[in-house]
């Protein structure tokens, strides 16, 4: 079933709002690239701090085109998270 832009639905496709979110962290230097999965944790998996993970967030805000509110980036501790946050956005790119 095909679900249309509704209250909780997905303005861009999660499987390319994955693909990307994964691609800019696999980027960031304090990232070892091998263990970057969608289901990564940026602290538990990926080894980053509260700072880099503002930064990563930050480099995701730059691919996707959006200011990403501070109460909102907090929540994002995951490639998980940025992807449920970046594909239900209607102004992400």
């Amino acid at each position: 079933m095909l679900v249309r832009n509704f209250a909780g639905s997905t303005f861009l496709d999660s499987k390319e709002v994955t693909d990307r979110v994964v691609a800019v962290v696999k980027n960031f230097d304090k990232v070892d690239p091998t263990k970057v999965t969608p289901a990564a944790k940026f602290e538990a998996d990926l080894g980053l701090d509260s700072l880099d993970s503002v930064e990563v967030v930050m480099a995701i805000e730059d691919e996707f085109a959006i200011e990403i509110p501070d109460a909102e980036a907090d929540k994002i501790l995951s490639i998980e998270n940025a992807v449920e946050y970046i594909a239900g956005h209607p102004m992400a790119k």
